[in-house]
């Protein structure tokens, strides 16, 4: 009877502990960071594509995920013997506030916008970086 009982709280263990590793997905905003606390000492970290977040290990129980480009992927961090101790999938968007897009055919100009417009690194096209900063009305 305690051997049942000492195997089944061992499942359930072992269920959760997958459980706890998928969530629901992790919003992140593009050139934004997100803090993670893992409940472990992480052995390696894996991100499914690297262009689109990537992943700063602070210390073995802490990481942060930065978004580089618009998409989804997935960040795993496992312990030393491969249990997962965080496994989630991340959603990189765009910024809610301060960025402008202007497009001119082809040529697409991002803007990073406080109190005036200027273009941001992900500006594409030719001098597109060199473009003065436009002043709001």
């Amino acid at each position: 009877m305690k051997r049942t009982a000492l195997i089944l709280a061992l499942a359930v263990a072992a269920v959760a502990n997958t459980a706890i590793a998928q969530t629901a997905p992790l919003n992140v905003e593009i050139d934004r960071s997100a803090r993670i606390a893992l409940r472990g000492a992480a052995a390696s970290v894996i991100v499914g594509n690297p262009a689109i977040a990537d992943v700063t290990v602070v210390d073995a129980n802490t990481l942060y995920i930065v978004g580089k480009g618009y998409g989804v992927t997935e960040v795993v961090a496992v312990d030393a013997i491969g249990r997962p101790l965080f496994q989630n999938q991340i959603v990189v968007t765009g910024g809610s506030t301060g960025a402008v897009r202007m497009w001119r055919g082809g040529q697409m100009t991002e803007m990073a916008c406080g109190g005036s417009c200027a273009p941001s690194i992900r500006s594409t096209g030719p001098g597109a970086a060199a473009a003065p900063a436009v002043s709001p009305p």
